[in-house]
């Protein structure tokens, strides 16, 4: 019995070194072994400008075949796209409201298309129009300077009733519809500098800053009291515009009032004061331009003896 158990011990032995894999030795080859490290790159000639591709390919002639399989996630579901909303372009008086860019203009594009829209302010300057565009309801400062420009229709603003600042600067206006600003609750700045104006409108009362300098408005071109109503006037200037007066009265607001390079002779001594009543002081009307005017300021000492400044102009 011993016997027939050491035969069958011996015979599982030899199955099992049959079945074992053979280690072969390992073999140095003399002329990579005693290679320096810097120069095992120019062994394996492997070049670093190859498309990732090919540089998959070179690498595998030098290295031994190795199969794996590489593991890749399914691809996740697409999601359906949202309909992209497109907005209006034109469209000014849409049930849902005003369009993105604005009313359509006279030459068939949205305002805010032709021009630049910042928030509530339009930027119309430098782009060739000869016509007010028609702007979006809410718009409060409007901006149209250096085009072509030549009238101001009474329509141009209508029911614009947030609009604070019309700048037409630069433009050829030479007619202004007598009712175009007259409907303007919130106007508070016009400047109308640098066009061929010959006689001013009648303007809202709310106004602060009026400019018109360099208009040919000439003797006949502001109306008789045509500052009086705006209690809130500061800034008024009238320079070369061939004046031969000073447009009176002004309000006790006004702050600075230019009106050099005109044609003005003579002030009265109630042009800025009050006759006989010396304890008068007008301490608001600070910035008084007349030089450039065929006036002499010496003639006159006593209407401007309520100021906290003396006129700017000649004294001889």
């Amino acid at each position: 019995m011993k016997a027939f158990a050491n035969v069958l011990l011996g015979f599982l032995i030899f199955e099992i070194s049959v079945a074992a894999p053979t280690i072969g030795s390992i073999t140095y080859d003399s002329e990579t072994y005693d290679v320096a490290l810097e120069d095992l790159d120019n062994l394996y000639d492997y070049d670093e400008n190859l498309p990732v591709d090919q540089a998959e390919i070179e690498i595998g002639t030098v290295l031994p075949s190795v199969t794996q399989e590489i593991f890749s996630p399914p691809p996740l579901p697409e999601e359906p796209e949202e309909e992209a909303s497109t907005p209006k372009l034109i469209d000014g008086s849409s049930p849902h409201g005003p369009g993105v860019l604005g009313p359509q203009t006279h030459d068939g594009l949205p305002t805010c298309l032709l021009c630049t829209c910042m928030g509530t302010s339009v930027y119309c300057d430098d782009r060739e129009l000869d016509a007010v565009p028609l702007l979006p309801k809410k718009t409060t400062h409007f901006y149209s300077r250096y085009n072509r420009i030549k009238k101001i229709n009474r329509d141009d603003f209508a029911n614009q009733n947030n609009l604070k600042r019309i700048d037409l600067t630069s433009n050829f206006i030479s007619d202004i519809d007598e009712d175009a600003f007259r409907g303007l609750p919130e106007l508070q700045e016009l400047i109308l500098r640098d066009n061929k104006i010959r006689q001013l409108p009648e303007l809202p009362p709310t106004l602060i800053f009026i400019d018109i300098s360099n208009n040919r408005l000439g003797r006949k071109g502001i109306k008789d009291e045509a500052f009086k109503d705006m209690i809130e006037l500061h800034h008024l200037y009238i320079t070369d515009n061939n004046l031969d007066h000073i447009p009176l009265p002004l309000p006790e607001t006004l702050q600075s009032l230019h009106l050099q390079n005109n044609n003005i002779h003579e002030m009265h001594e109630d042009t800025f004061c009050k006759m006989k009543d010396y304890s008068y002081v007008r301490r608001s009307l600070e910035d008084i331009r007349l030089d450039g005017n065929p006036i002499n300021l010496s003639n006159t000492p006593h209407s401007y003896m309520c100021l906290p400044r003396i006129p700017i102009g000649s004294l001889i």
